[in-house]
């Protein structure tokens, strides 16, 4: 009886001494699953941080239709995947609603002369009753159609073989979510590099000069009003495309999935010339996109660290607030030092 409970108190050391490395190894686990799911949302979100780069920095546009052409986006491919079409053609119904939207917003400011900020806000006010009316309801779920994020998980079948899970810095990560990860990376630089040729082109370089001196355009005899829509159309576009690629991320379109946008748009977009400190074309989307990874990793964090959910918007706002400040701070101190 004796050898018997030394028996039973040896295996219960040795699952004592064992247990303490099992709870560390899957909280890592799930340390890095929320990490790799930061990531994911911070590239799929890069597109609004590129579309609003086009409208606040290279048209000097306030645009606040993003908040609406986002959900727009989404509601469209949402109602798409439900009726039966392919997620591509879905993705790409988000883009042409965002598209519109955005195209609106420069009518009304080029063509009947209202205020840049009142004609985003006035289209922006008008989406929320169109997305409605678009899904149907307030939120559309996805459950039980296939998306861009299915079509991942499949090519990552593929790719890895099989495999149900990934060894990453040796932390057991589910496959689907770094073949998402992967995919949605892989798609926001071919976007990238599009748009970074298309502002090479002709058309691309009017628009950016029309943005930089549209007195000396007009001059020239281009149209900068046809170069503000044309702008404000390919933002929306961009961030219409962002809303459908969200959804089928999330799994559901939501009225309320817009709010605030355009604040975290701006933020990548200012955390990613902080960090790149180059004014070029091709580093500046670099950097929006970046400071979109980033801006994301950084709530992640505030989230892990406690913080309550429902200050997720002051916590934004508050990280917007450094962003703004802390370029000009550098900039002080290395006056002083010189």
């Amino acid at each position: 009886m004796s050898l018997f409970a030394e028996h039973a108190g040896s295996d219960q050391f040795q699952r004592s001494q064992h247990e303490p490395a099992r709870e560390r190894q899957e909280y890592g686990s799930v340390g890095m699953t929320l990490l790799i799911g930061s990531f994911t949302l911070g590239i799929i979100l890069s597109l609004l941080a590129i579309g609003v780069f086009i409208s606040f920095r290279v048209f000097d546009f306030p645009d606040i239709t993003v908040d609406g052409s986002i959900t727009f986006g989404a509601a469209v491919a949402a109602i798409l995947l439900v009726h039966g079409r392919d997620p591509f053609t879905a993705t790409a119904g988000g883009f042409a609603a965002g598209f519109a939207a955005g195209a609106i917003t420069g009518i009304l400011h080029t063509k009947f002369k209202i205020n840049g900020l009142l004609s985003g806000i006035l289209v922006m006010t008008a989406l929320y009753s169109i997305n409605l009316h678009v899904m149907g309801r307030s939120n559309l779920p996805l459950l039980n159609v296939t998306t861009l994020a299915n079509y991942a998980e499949h090519a990552g079948n593929l790719f890895f073989m099989g495999k149900s899970s990934l060894n990453i810095f040796g932390w057991d990560v589910p496959m689907k979510d770094a073949a998402v990860l992967l995919c949605a990376s892989l798609l926001t630089v071919a976007i990238g590099w599009l748009l970074f040729a298309f502002f090479r082109t002709d058309l691309g370089t009017a628009m950016r000069a029309s943005g930089n001196n549209p007195q000396m355009m007009s001059a020239l005899g281009v149209s900068v009003e046809n170069m503000i829509i044309v702008g404000l159309a390919l933002s929306n576009g961009l961030v219409g495309m962002a809303g459908a690629l969200l959804a089928q991320y999330q799994g559901f379109a939501d009225v309320q999935m817009g709010i605030g946008m355009v604040v975290l748009g701006l933020a990548s977009v200012i955390i990613g010339e902080a960090l790149i400190g180059a004014r070029s074309l091709g580093l500046t989307i670099v950097g929006a996109v970046m400071g979109s990874v980033l801006f994301r990793l950084l709530v992640a964090i505030a989230l892990r660290w406690g913080l309550d959910p429902n200050d997720l918007k002051l916590i934004t706002a508050f990280f917007v607030f450094i962003a703004l400040i802390l370029p000009r701070l550098l900039a002080g101190l290395r006056k002083r030092k010189s």
